[in-house]
């Protein structure tokens, strides 16, 4: 991509990119220490940042430019104190910034949600959503006007070039690049009276060797544990694959040795002679060999695309950060996302109120009710949808995030649990599983959210708790839902899902009330509407395509434009027409209740 703007080069200007000593974040810094910038490199590991620094350095020297060049190792970007540290070096160090590229990522858990770690999941989502909050509003505070913030993110498949899907097995991911394109937006309008531009761009998959060492062979191996393999079972095979993936494509005398450890670590049972050893060796071998022709495919159909200029190089995506980052783009584009979003949601969204439903039969169902707020507004919502439901099911269970809450639910079996707690979460299912045999139907209110607090406004641990409320817990509680409507043993056996019914209701933080509503109100409002619906995406792809499995997850997503107030009798009619269906056939699963 030839740049084509007038004002590409970035003399005297200091450019901070996160996760910049590989792959696109090197790409990028190259092309502005070429255009004569100081560049800021920062990353968890010191020897590639070091060695990028040392090619910047070459360039600045062939150059002839004035460009300074700092690496900051060990940061994450994540890290409260790491990158507040950090920007106070650069401010008191090498003065005002004029640019910074949220680049910084990791491909996160490749895992079928049901089956995922959920440390591991917060973990990707504190990297991807959180981390470009945070470096953000450190940065903004040492910026002068005119300055830029380049925000990357993208979903992604290698199935379908027309198709930017929510890649499968990747819920943390996909949930956060939602969030960020929207978060992204929200600080353009609020950027505008500080001159500061914001733009976020989607490039879709991108040539990584990280990508093609990591996620394929992780996405293999899943493929895998879900299909199954001759001889193995879905959790010797998820065993197996955690230690040999990462000698793929090593020398023979690597691989047979890592075979002999998971010989000893998973088979030492099944090993009675020399006969048993052979032939589980040999079944090893073909699971490997298996593993790596699928993730090859993977990556040459994605290799195909590249060549085709069908998907983007990392040269391309740094020349068109550069382009973004200049004074004319980043004017013209401020608050957008380029390309645009570009994902197809498989879960096709229908914007109505009413599912027609001749029978709506929930009689026999065991439905928990979960209320993750205190607000007076969201209590009565849950006492609206509790009276609708309980004379009309086998029971209903109310879950609040506070004790004192429960004075609102005398009259029904409540509880108060630690939502944030992954025990607690564990411990309260199960026993409301083992009390009442079945769990047919889980809703859970996220609650609701002041749109007018400014995001620059918030400090770590406010932001922090929005990630909690509106995705962590969420997440959390759809994973244990699905847990417990399936068969013992099906998050080990995936195959056991085939056929389990259920349905989970996410009801979202509503639009922004009032009769006049500001653009950065409404940016705001959509931060964690827009992680919630490729997290429900993602999750029903799952569910439906991959496990083949009838349990749904829906979200419903109250208000509409004119700021008129959420229609509760819409919304717990729907909840009822939901919950009544049986067959999990129904693929529109994201439902605009006031927009009709």
């Amino acid at each position: 991509m030839d740049s084509y703007l007038d004002d590409s080069k970035f003399a005297d200007k200091v450019v901070v990119v996160t996760g910049s000593g590989t792959g696109i974040g090197q790409a990028i810094a190259k092309r502005f220490a070429e255009n004569g910038a100081s560049i800021i490199l920062l990353g968890r590991r010191k020897e590639p940042l070091e060695q990028t620094r040392s090619e910047l350095e070459k360039i600045v020297a062939s150059t002839g430019s004035k460009g300074k060049i700092r690496i900051f190792p060990g940061v994450d970007v994540s890290d409260e104190i790491a990158i507040t540290n950090m920007f106070s070096t650069i401010s008191n160090e090498l003065g005002p910034i004029d640019i910074l590229v949220n680049n910084a990522g990791v491909s996160g858990p490749v895992k079928l949600f049901t089956n995922s770690n959920f440390a591991e999941f917060k973990e990707c989502v504190m990297i991807h959503l959180t981390g470009t909050f945070w470096t953000t509003l450190k940065s903004i505070e040492n910026m002068r006007k005119g300055a830029k913030v380049i925000t990357i993110s993208t979903f992604f498949t290698e199935e379908n070039k027309y198709e930017q899907r929510p890649y499968r097995f990747r819920t943390p991911y996909t949930s956060a690049q939602g969030a960020k394109n929207r978060l992204a937006e929200a600080f353009a309008w609020e950027l505008v009276p500080d001159g500061i531009q914001s733009v976020a761009t989607n490039p879709g998959p991108v040539h990584s060797d990280r990508i093609y060492k990591t996620v394929y062979p992780k996405a293999a191996a899943e493929f895998l544990r879900i299909g199954g393999f001759p001889g193995l079972s879905s959790i010797e095979i998820e065993k197996i694959l955690q230690q040999l993936l990462n000698v793929l494509g090593e020398e023979q005398n690597v691989i047979d040795r890592e075979m002999d450890m998971v010989l000893q670590d998973v088979f030492s049972e099944r090993i009675k002679n020399q006969d048993d050893k052979t032939k589980l060796t040999s079944t090893l071998g073909e699971l490997l060999s298996k593993t790596q022709e699928i993730a090859e495919k993977i990556q040459l159909n994605t290799k195909k695309m590249i060549v085709d200029k069908e998907f983007l190089t990392q040269d391309q995506v740094a020349e068109m950060v550069l382009n973004l980052s200049s004074e004319k783009m980043s004017k013209l584009l401020n608050g957008r996302v380029i390309p645009n979003d570009r994902v197809f949601y498989p879960t096709r969204p229908i914007i109505g109120t009413y599912i027609h439903q001749k029978d709506m039969d929930i009689s026999g169902k065991v439905i928990v009710l979960i209320i993750n707020s205190s607000a007076e507004k969201d209590l009565k919502r849950a006492k609206i949808i509790a009276n609708s439901l309980v004379n009309k099911i086998k029971q209903l269970v109310i879950l609040t995030k506070d004790s004192k809450d429960l004075s609102y639910f005398k009259e029904y079996h409540s509880h108060s649990v630690n939502l944030s707690n992954e025990d607690a979460v564990k411990g309260i299912f199960r026993v409301i599983s083992e009390k009442f045999s079945a769990i047919d139907a889980v809703v859970l209110l996220t609650g609701e959210h002041d749109y007018d607090m400014a995001l620059r406004s918030l400090d770590r641990k406010q932001w922090d708790h929005l990630v909690e409320d509106y995705l962590f817990v969420p997440a959390m509680i759809t994973r244990e839902s699905v847990t417990h409507m399936a068969p013992a043993g099906a998050v080990s056996e995936p195959s056991l899902f085939k056929g389990s019914t259920g349905s989970i209701i996410i009801v979202g933080p509503d639009s922004p009330v009032g009769d006049k509503i500001s653009g950065v109100v409404r940016a705001r409002s959509e931060i964690f509407r827009g992680a919630l619906r490729p997290f429900n995406a993602t999750v029903n792809q799952e569910l439906r395509d991959v496990i083949k499995s009838n349990i749904r997850q829906y979200l419903l997503l109250a208000g509409n434009i004119e700021g008129r107030e959420p229609d509760e009798e819409k919304m717990t009619n729907m909840i009822v027409n939901i919950i009544s269906q049986q067959d999990g056939g129904n693929n529109q699963t994201i439902f605009y209740v006031d927009e009709s």
